[in-house]
């Protein structure tokens, strides 16, 4: 790892040095050059972008705040944005960061040994809330979140699109940092040049389907096989929610025998066995990879795709420059019905070995107002996890994200069900359910396996885990 550090004067200094400079030309090499140490990551301190004034504007901050982030499809601008304005607050606060693709790898160890950092975004491969949880390693922030107010006065937990989860008798573990969700993607400016209407419930779907495919000769839809985790939080999840709600959701993520054995279920995969026999999935999902998928669906070779909000950011160079985003809750709800919305919420947390929490909760207080939740947008492509952010009228967001965000706002259009951590007892339960139900979504999508035959299996399997 390599660590950037730059030491930071003293508001005396800077005043001493302005007055030698009127006399004679003069520097110090020890405070005005960096210097690094490590070698490898992408940790680095930060210090104020500008050179005004070195003296604490806030609350007197100092020692070292380290930030643990993990860096994906939203990229780390945001970021670095965030955490260089709250530098600019505490200049004597000295802030190391650790991001990178592979951090949470990186930065086991520091975990394991309780020497962790300060605060932590829980995010990518490798970070398990639930885990860190029990085995105690994040601070309970419970009466330090309710403390918290937005500037027009409003408790910061009143203000979440999805609310901060309360686990252990209603203790408050981490802050719904960033409010992602997986629905159904379409390139909005081909479908208005061939007439193609949006659905808004399976039937429409399936009609739309087949319409493309009789237009176009190819497969409407495509997902990626290497990682079903897509098909299942972008489909099967949304299906189920809005098939039997929260309760129904959670309790067959949960391997719940008698929820797998609900006709509610059944008529789901049922859904999912009609879209396989209408023969409007690409005939190579099973081999391609997120990526492959992907870059099909900005070919045209496909018309819709499973993804998060981070597709547009993660694919921008390679979109081509007449593709317009186009994102739905995707339509497995009946005719009449809401389209259903499971969000898939980021979460930052402060570590319960934190060497520095008071600045960890100046710094978690600071990043939850409309300014950053503004900037998240146009930097990320995605929504802050804040209620009434008007998009609108930012000419740097763009029209697809506008029209998510109006819509996750609108109940009437779209309604939001959530699903909720499995407690620890529970967990490796659901984490089996999991792997077998992504093993059969590749059967049943290949028409390998009938609707009833998945309902079978699932239920052998959630009945061999709970003995």
């Amino acid at each position: 790892m390599f660590v950037i550090k730059k030491r930071k004067q003293t508001w005396f200094l800077v005043a001493l040095m302005s007055l030698m400079l009127l006399l004679v030309a003069c520097s110090n090499d020890e405070e005005s050059n960096s210097d690094t140490e490590g070698n490898s990551s992408t940790e680095q301190s930060t210090t104020p972008s500008d050179n005004t004034s070195t003296e604490s504007t806030g609350d007197g901050l100092s020692g070292t705040l380290e930030i643990q982030y993990f860096v994906g499809g939203y990229g780390d601008g945001w970021w670095k944005q965030v955490i260089g304005d709250f530098q600019k607050q505490h200049p004597d606060l000295e802030i190391v960061e650790h991001a990178g693709p592979n951090i949470n790898t990186e930065m086991n160890t520091r975990w394991i040994s309780e020497t962790p950092p300060d605060v932590v975004y829980i995010d990518g491969a490798g970070a398990s809330e639930t885990q860190m949880i029990a085995e105690g390693q994040l601070m309970d922030i419970s009466e330090f979140a309710k403390g918290i107010k937005l500037e027009n006065g409003t408790p910061l937990l009143d203000s979440f699109i999805s609310p901060a989860e309360e686990v252990d008798g209603g203790k408050i573990y981490s802050l719904p940092l960033v409010f992602d969700t997986w629905g159904t993607w379409y390139d909005t400016k081909w479908f208005e040049e061939n007439g193609w209407e949006v659905p808004t419930d399976f039937d429409s779907w399936i009609s739309s389907m087949e319409k493309i495919k009789a237009d176009t000769k190819i497969a409407p839809f495509v997902t990626t096989g290497q990682h079903t985790q897509y098909f299942h939080r972008g489909v099967l999840n949304p299906a189920f929610a809005a098939a039997g709600g929260e309760e129904l959701l959670n309790d067959l993520n949960n391997g719940v025998i008698e929820a797998w054995k609900k006709p509610e279920t059944l008529e789901v995969l049922k859904k999912v066995e009609k879209i396989a026999k209408a023969g409007v999935i690409d005939s190579g999902f099973a081999a391609y990879n997120h990526t492959q998928s992907q870059m099909n669906f900005l070919m045209h070779k496909n018309a819709y795709i499973p993804v998060g909000f981070w597709l547009p950011n993660e694919m921008k160079n390679d979109t081509p420059d007449s593709f317009e985003f186009g994102f739905t809750p995707t339509p497995m709800n009946d005719p009449g019905q809401p389209l259903a919305l499971v969000p898939d919420i980021r979460t930052i947390a402060i570590a319960e070995k934190a060497k520095n929490p008071e600045a960890a909760k100046a710094f978690l207080e600071f990043i939850f107002t409309e300014e950053y939740a503004q900037a998240f947008a146009e930097s990320t492509g995605a929504i802050m996890n804040m209620k009434d952010v008007d998009l609108s009228s930012n000419t740097n967001v763009q029209d697809f994200l506008k029209n998510i965000n109006e819509m996750i706002n609108n109940p009437g259009a779209v309604h939001t069900y959530k699903r909720y951590t499995p407690d620890a007892e529970m967990q490796k339960i659901a984490v089996e359910i999991t792997n077998e139900i992504k093993l059969l979504i590749i059967d049943i999508l290949l028409g390998e396996i009938t609707a009833e035959e998945f309902v079978d299996k699932m239920v052998k399997k959630a009945e061999e885990l709970r003995k």
